[in-house]
């Protein structure tokens, strides 16, 4: 699985690339350096980005990418190139974010952040803030991965340590 992602100055590229070298190495499935490519957050990136995937490991049968909009780039070079999505390889986006995901043919598989979740934890930590209770340090809260037409790969969530909504 190849994983393509934003710039590797941003802290969220390199810690989702991490992640996801972590989890292969786990799962015993092949990882390393030349499986990742950092560059910007664009189609376009995407597009280069699995083109070179694909000369490199021509066996690659997936390929996640740090956003919906470099996804979308490699859904595009992947069709264009005559491989299809996901009968040949398995996209998946990160974002959830609708105007791409069903932009994309196909549609993309995505992990959302769950945004609307992480704006009501925000709003109660500043209430209980300014009530006096104030709180400190970082929160988490879970991501769900949404499973679409761009990933048959039924492993995929338990690689990456995701729950699947396949609604």
């Amino acid at each position: 699985m190849g994983h393509v992602t934003g710039p590797a100055g941003h802290l969220a590229a390199r810690l989702r690339a991490s992640a996801i070298q972590e989890a292969l190495s786990a799962a015993g499935l092949p990882s390393g350096p030349d499986l990742v490519h950092f560059g910007q957050w664009t189609e376009e990136h995407g597009r280069r980005a699995a083109e070179r995937l694909a000369g490199t490991h021509p066996d690659l049968d997936a390929i996640c990418c740090g956003s919906d909009q470099i996804a979308r780039g490699v859904t595009d070079h992947l069709r264009e190139s005559g491989r299809q999505v996901p009968a040949d390889v398995a996209v998946c986006g990160f974002d959830n974010w609708d105007v791409m995901v069903f932009a994309s043919r196909p549609p993309l598989t995505s992990v959302d952040r769950n945004l609307h979740a992480v704006g009501r934890r925000a709003a109660q930590c500043l209430l209980e803030t300014i009530a006096g209770q104030p709180i400190t340090g970082p929160r988490q809260l879970p991501c769900t991965l949404v499973v679409r037409e761009s990933s048959l790969q039924p492993l995929l969530p338990d690689v990456l340590g995701l729950a699947a909504d396949r609604s």
